[in-house]
């Protein structure tokens, strides 16, 4: 399962949709989809919302920068396949951002809750439960039985039903940055050159 999220009134865009045209341009170049997002325009004579991709490879949970540029590449090659076919996902203009989830990496399948135990995260749900929208603590576990995710917060542990959460990451803390894998910085030295250019 992929978190979609339609944020600032996006009209019109069926993410669903996105979702299942995107999905299978990852899984071709061996790639998880971790998130899919689109953002509506955010600044006074912005003309485009965002699209944004976010997709790991399984091995590393990161991508690389040519990785990034080649899921980029299906993606707006499919996009314009079925424009021409008369399919048009997006009715707006719109950018389309790829990127890797980072280290403080949104939190948006149950494997993720599951494999980050132990790490500080952020979780903002859709509706109140129990007069709260918001927890912040180390997360204790993901029981797919009842589809709830444990967090401990101020030394009382919650459930959070996982069909609720609205938004859900990482917080960037030292035992995080220890515990996640070197990023691989091939090609940042060339995009560097290029962008002094």
């Amino acid at each position: 399962m992929v978190v979609s999220e339609v944020l600032q009134g996006v009209r019109m865009a069926d993410i669903a949709r996105i979702i299942e045209v995107v999905e299978p341009e990852a899984k071709a170049l061996g790639f998880d989809l971790v998130r899919v997002a689109l953002f509506g325009k955010t600044e006074v004579g912005d003309e485009e919302h965002t699209l944004q991709v976010m997709a790991e490879r399984p091995e590393t949970g990161q991508l690389l920068i040519e990785d990034c540029a080649e899921l980029s590449r299906r993606i707006s090659d499919r996009m314009d396949q079925l424009e021409e076919a008369g399919e048009d996902l997006i009715e707006d203009a719109y950018r389309l951002e790829v990127s890797s989830p980072g280290i403080d990496r949104p939190l948006t399948r149950p494997k993720d809750f599951a494999g980050w135990v132990g790490h500080e995260a952020r979780i903002e749900l859709k509706d109140l439960i129990d007069r709260r929208k918001r927890y912040r603590g180390e997360l204790v576990g993901f029981d797919p039985a009842t589809n709830t995710i444990s967090i401990e917060e101020d030394a009382v542990v919650y459930a959070v039903p996982f069909d609720l959460v609205a938004h859900a990451k990482l917080v960037l803390t030292d035992k995080l940055i220890a515990a996640s894998r070197p990023i691989d910085m091939t090609g940042a030295d060339d995009i560097v050159e290029e962008q002094e250019d």
